[in-house]
């Protein structure tokens, strides 16, 4: 291989395991999916992502603030109100979330007729 496409391989590979290493594991898009629907309660996302414990929710939530995708409102409320929405930097996910799906019902089609 010479070192041009070397260099393009990486050129590639490093921001798509950077992508990767944000949106790793099984829930963290079903997550960003079910908010794309709005501003929802913990117990609400759980309802939503079926399969999804609470302590995984709770670090899924936790990991996606961190990185920007979610924010975290706590209301002063008796009791207390807690709500998670998307921000706007995760609204760059859209493409990537519609590709997906896009190949997702492609591959099915593909498996089924084989």
């Amino acid at each position: 291989m010479d070192e041009r496409n070397h260099v393009q391989c990486l050129g590639i590979l490093r921001p798509v395991r950077d992508a990767l290493d944000v949106l790793n594991g099984k829930w963290k898009l079903p997550i960003i999916i079910a908010l794309t629907f709005g501003e929802k309660r913990f117990g609400e996302i759980v309802k939503e992502v079926e399969g999804i414990t609470d302590r995984m929710l709770s670090k899924e939530l936790r990991d996606l603030e961190i990185n920007g995708l979610v924010k975290r409102t706590v209301y002063d409320t008796y009791p207390v109100k807690i709500t998670y929405a998307l921000t706007p930097h995760s609204q760059s996910l859209n493409g990537v979330i519609e590709a997906l799906r896009s190949w997702g019902e492609l591959h099915g089609k593909k498996v089924r007729s084989e």
